[in-house]
């Protein structure tokens, strides 16, 4: 079902050339365009503390989830969809595992990050975008839509765990804060 349901994204891949283009763009710069989104978040006029906790939990969690699947790595070593013949890919190949998609981390990452600091607007926005990237990693074949699922789960993982350590206005808060 995996495999069928990845081919199926990626079917249409290689016959709209503006369509394979805003998918490569948005597979190649949303991750950056989205911590660039994160960054700007600093100098929110509106509930500025929060909002800068916020950001810096986004961050946290995006480098957590990235570190979880360096961990998963060492142990899961699936071949690319495009290897295995399910899909067409449109950009170079790419020389480490499938599983899971860092993109899907790190994009998932921030959006439940500032979810879970009750930034619903912001975490919607961010949402629209993590969807974006996901769905064009499978469009552009080099991912299966499993390894999205992962690394969207390794995602919310690094942020409920920054959520849990990472407190506002706890002594570690405190201290960062200071320091920023």
């Amino acid at each position: 079902m995996d495999a069928t349901l990845t081919h199926w994204i990626n079917a249409a891949a290689g016959l709209h050339p503006v369509l394979d283009k805003a998918m490569i763009g948005a597979s190649q710069i949303g991750v950056p365009l989205m911590v660039l989104a994160v960054v700007v978040q600093w100098w929110a006029k509106v509930d500025r503390y929060h909002v800068r906790h916020a950001a810096l939990a986004a961050g946290l969690a995006f480098l957590l989830g990235l570190a979880i699947n360096q961990f998963i790595l060492l142990f899961v070593h699936r071949i690319r969809p495009y290897d295995a013949g399910v899909t067409h890919l449109l950009i170079a190949p790419s020389a480490d595992w499938s599983f899971p998609s860092d993109h899907a981390t790190a994009s998932i990452a921030i959006v439940a990050a500032f979810a879970m600091q009750a930034l619903p607007r912001r975490a919607l926005a961010f949402l629209v975008m993590a969807f974006l990237i996901c769905w064009s990693r499978i469009y552009i074949g080099t991912h299966y839509v499993t390894d999205v699922i992962g690394g969207a789960i390794t995602g919310v993982l690094g942020a409920v765990v920054v959520r849990l350590a990472y407190r506002e206005n706890s002594r570690l808060d405190n201290l960062v804060t200071r320091i920023l």
